[in-house]
């Protein structure tokens, strides 16, 4: 099969390769670009550890085309920065994390929802994360330290109960 060049942003580098129009975004994200925060679960789109965001938006790598990202922004868990953002400080305040396997691509989408709405209430956290598996937390945990996050983010000085 004949591979295709592409060009885009990953983690605000530009990344110029070329790939097989069926290569999925994950396999180059861990196999050939050597990011593994990026988990691979399920493979068809049901467990939310492929997480990624394009464009600012939440994708599942898994699903993802290599070739779908041809001239856009992708962000990795190792894109957040170097510094622990208020999303992460708050998962680890929060034990919001234990395996850690569904954390990368949890936390970006908590990123992603935080971004869109600032102030979610607890059902809108829930659906927002819903396509997200954790097999570990129960989830209070998880919308726990997404709702501390939102509070700080918001500049607020009394961080939600429960």
């Amino acid at each position: 099969m004949r591979e295709v060049p592409i060009r885009f942003r990953l983690n605000g580098e530009e990344i110029r390769l070329t790939v097989r129009p069926n290569e999925l975004l994950i396999n180059v994200l861990r196999e050939r670009l050597h990011l593994t925060g990026t988990k691979y679960w399920c493979g068809i789109g049901e467990c939310g550890a492929c997480t990624v965001l394009v464009d600012g938006e939440p994708v599942l790598a898994c699903l993802t085309l290599a070739v779908d990202v041809d001239g856009r922004e992708v962000t990795t868990i190792e894109g957040l920065g170097e510094e622990l953002t208020p999303v992460q400080r708050a998962f680890i305040e929060e034990g919001a994390i234990q395996c850690g396997y569904c954390t990368p691509g949890m936390i970006l989408m908590a990123e992603s929802l935080l971004r869109e709405n600032p102030n979610p209430t607890e059902e809108e956290i829930r659906d927002y994360i819903r396509g997200n598996v954790c097999r570990c937390t129960g989830y209070v945990n998880i919308v726990r330290a997404i709702r501390k996050a939102a509070s700080r983010l918001r500049g607020g000085g009394v961080e939600p109960e429960g």
